[in-house]
C-alpha cells in the first residue's frame, strides 16, 4: 500500500506542476491564445484534433474497464479455460474503419486551412514583404515601398499581409504563434503564406527549424497597428535621410567611427536593399538588442565588444575591427538616435 501512495502521489504532484507550468509563458508568444486568422486556425485544428483524441481515449478505457470486469477472473474458476476464438470479421471491419473516419475528420480541414493559408490571389491588391531568413536574424523588403528593415516587421491590422519567404544559408522557419502558423523558409525556392493580425500589439516570433548553434536566439516582432498608423510609419521610413539626421557630438563621434570601422560595408541605412547585416533605419525604435536584449545602452556595447558570446556562430563576428568600450559607447549612443518615426513597438496598442 506504501509503495502504490508514494506512486500516487509522486502522480500527483506530476500532474499539478504540469497544470501551473501550463500557464507560464508570454500572452503574445503562445498559439492557445489567437490574435489573427492564421492563428485563429491553428486553433480551431487543435481543438478538433484534442476532441477526437479524447473521443478515442474514452472509449478505450470504456472498453478496458467492461473487459476487465466482465472477464476477470472469478473465485472457483482458477483453472478455467475460456473458449477459445479466432478472427471476427464485424470487429476487425469496425476497427479499420473508424480510424480512417477519424483521420479524415482531421485531414480535411487540415489541408483545407493550409491551402486557404497560401492562397497568393489577393495579393495583387494587398501588402507584400520579402522575408530572408540568415543566421540568426531576419529581413523584410516591403515591395514598391522602398523600405528595409530587420528584426521587427510593421503590418496593419484587419489587412492580409503576404509574405514571400527565402533563406540565404540554411533552412529557417517562419512562425508567430499568436498571428500565423509555421512556414518553412527554404534557401532555393520561395514560399509565401498570408498573416492577418486582429489587434494591435507586439506579437513574438521564432524560428522554428534548427538552424544552428544560436537557433533559439533567432527572435523577431511583428508588430501590429492601425492602418492609419502603419500608413503613417511608411511614410517616416521613405522619408529617411542618414546624410541630413542632426545629431549631438558623442552621437556624430559614434557615426564617424561606424563609417571609419567599415560597419556601412555590411548595415544598410535606409532603403538600400544590402543586407549582409541587419538593417538599421529604425534601430532606435526597436525592443530588444539582437532580438533578445533589452534594449539598452549596455546591452548594445556588450554585443559591439562580444557579439559571438551573446550570439554563437553569427556572421558578424570577426569581421570588423575590435573596438574599445569607449568606441563601443559612441557607436551606441549614434544607433540609439536612429528613431525616424514615432510609431514604435511601445506606442503599438497604446
Amino acid at each position: 500500500m506504501k509503495g502504490w501512495m508514494g506512486r500516487f502521489k509522486s502522480l500527483f504532484l506530476l500532474g499539478t506542476l504540469a497544470l501551473i507550468l501550463s500557464g507560464c509563458g508570454k500572452e503574445n508568444l503562445t498559439a492557445l491564445v489567437p490574435k489573427g486568422y492564421g492563428a485563429e486556425a491553428s486553433m480551431n485544428l487543435i481543438i478538433l484534433s484534442t476532441i477526437i483524441m479524447l473521443f478515442v481515449f474514452f472509449i478505450v478505457i470504456l472498453i478496458y474497464v467492461i473487459v476487465l470486469i466482465r472477464f476477470r477472473k472469478k473465485k472457483g474458476q482458477e483453472d478455467y479455460i475460456p473458449k477459445q476464438v479466432e478472427g471476427n470479421k464485424t470487429l476487425e471491419t469496425v476497427w479499420t474503419l473508424i480510424p480512417i473516419i477519424l483521420v479524415l475528420i482531421l485531414a480535411v480541414p487540415t489541408v483545407a486551412a493550409t491551402f486557404d493559408l497560401a492562397d497568393e490571389s489577393g495579393s495583387n491588391d494587398g501588402l507584400n514583404i520579402d522575408v530572408t531568413g540568415n543566421q540568426y536574424w531576419w529581413h523584410f523588403n516591403y515591395e514598391g515601398e522602398e523600405i528595409q528593415t530587420s528584426q521587427d516587421i510593421y503590418i496593419p491590422t484587419g489587412e492580409k499581409v503576404y509574405l514571400h519567404m527565402l533563406s540565404s544559408d540554411v533552412i529557417h522557419s517562419f512562425w508567430v504563434p499568436s498571428i500565423s502558423g509555421k512556414m518553412d523558409v527554404n534557401p532555393e525556392n520561395v514560399n509565401t503564406m498570408y498573416i492577418e493580425a486582429y489587434e494591435e500589439g507586439v506579437y513574438w516570433g521564432k524560428c522554428a527549424e534548427l538552424c544552428g548553434p544560436s537557433h533559439s536566439l533567432m527572435d523577431f516582432k511583428v508588430i501590429a497597428v492601425s492602418p492609419e498608423e502603419f500608413d503613417q510609419w511608411v511614410e517616416d521610413m521613405q522619408n529617411v535621410d542618414p546624410d541630413s539626421e542632426s545629431l549631438d557630438t558623442v552621437a556624430q563621434d559614434g557615426r564617424d567611427l561606424f563609417e571609419a570601422n567599415n560597419c556601412m560595408g555590411c548595415h544598410a541605412i535606409g532603403s538600400s536593399p544590402a543586407q549582409v547585416g541587419p538593417n538599421l533605419t529604425n534601430f532606435g525604435d526597436r525592443s530588444e538588442v539582437a532580438g533578445i536584449l533589452e534594449y539598452n545602452k549596455e546591452n548594445i556595447v556588450d554585443w559591439l565588444v562580444d557579439p559571438e558570446s551573446i550570439k554563437p556562430g553569427n556572421k558578424m563576428t570577426g569581421n570588423y575591427p575590435a573596438l574599445s568600450e569607449e568606441e563601443a559607447g559612441s557607436i551606441a549612443d549614434y544607433l540609439m538616435q536612429l528613431q525616424p518615426s514615432e510609431i514604435t513597438p511601445e506606442s503599438a496598442g497604446n
